[in-house]
């Protein structure tokens, strides 16, 4: 006995029951479209690191740039390998990378915990926000990188002129990032906290303070960059060891090559400490939900 030409149509054109994927099954396959992701990222990375130094190698052999001036990836490698293995004109290499480390540590500590101090300081009483606020635009206003020769000559040639720079750079981008993030304090906690009791100080600690480590940790990033900066223009204007003098002492005798690869080695350090802060940050804000990034 024959099905009927119709029900043999109906049952073809029935659409098949899928299985419903399970829980492991879509973990699986988000963990392997992010490690693909991942993988490709890095991929691209390294491919526009290597062209871009294939054809800055490339130009300064055929003469389309002029390695006098803009060097070229293989100088600069032989100028880091001739400080790493023979020293520099200052001194052992590693001698000046952990001196200017120094000098940006001690700074961008001082400049993270005055700024944190003043911000939320400032950011829980209104009074004294209003006063102060003038000077400290006065104070934010001036270039800061022109005080390096004021500390130069009131404090020396010595650390605590780089460490006095790198803190002004550092203090006024963690204070307002403090003071914002005091001032952005869900005020519904603040009240709750307030109902059930609690001090000023208890609110300050348990509830102002968390809620603005977000902008803290944000303005972290930044300012170890500009202490950075600090240490080594204020080594650059006047020091006996750093990258900063390497760089000085680079420009003075027309060495392109030197200039680049202190920069590579300033860049390398930025990075590394970067990672750490980053690692850090992970680590404090757990509880914050990782940030939405869209799938191509």
């Amino acid at each position: 006995m024959t099905m009927p030409a119709h029900a043999v149509a109906a049952a073809s054109t029935a659409p098949t029951a899928r299985a419903v994927p399970t829980e492991v099954e879509i973990e699986t396959k988000a963990r392997a479209r992010l490690k693909a992701r991942r993988t490709l990222v890095i991929s691209l990375r390294i491919a526009i690191l290597v062209a871009t130094l294939g054809l800055w190698e490339i130009g300064a052999r055929v003469g389309f740039i002029d390695p006098f001036f803009f060097a070229s990836p293989t100088g600069i490698a032989e100028q880091i390998w001739i400080w790493a293995t023979e020293g520099t004109s200052q001194g052992p290499l590693w001698l000046q990378i952990l001196v200017t480390l120094e000098e940006t540590a001690l700074g961008f500590f001082i400049g993270v915990v005055g700024g944190v101090v003043c911000g939320i300081v400032l950011g829980r009483n209104k009074l004294l926000a209003d006063v102060f606020s003038i000077y400290i635009k006065i104070a934010n206003s001036i270039p800061r990188v022109v005080l390096g020769s004021i500390f130069i000559i009131s404090l020396g040639l010595g650390m605590a002129s780089k460490v006095a720079l790198a803190v002004v750079m550092v203090f006024f981008v963690v204070f307002a990032n403090a003071f914002q993030g005091v001032r952005e304090a869900d005020r519904a906690m603040i009240a709750n906290a307030q109902i059930l009791g609690a001090s000023p100080l208890q609110i300050t600690t348990s509830v102002i303070i968390p809620s603005a480590l977000s902008w803290i940790l944000a303005s972290l990033h930044v300012s170890f960059g500009f202490a950075l900066v600090g240490a080594v223009v204020g080594e650059f204007l006047g020091a006996k060891h750093g990258v900063g003098l390497l760089i000085a002492t680079a420009q003075g005798s027309f060495n392109a090559n030197g200039v680049f690869a202190a920069m590579i080695i300033l860049a390398v350090l930025a990075l590394a400490i970067e990672f750490m802060i980053t690692l850090m940050e992970n680590h404090l804000v757990k509880w914050r939900p990782a940030p939405f990034q869209e799938q191509t």
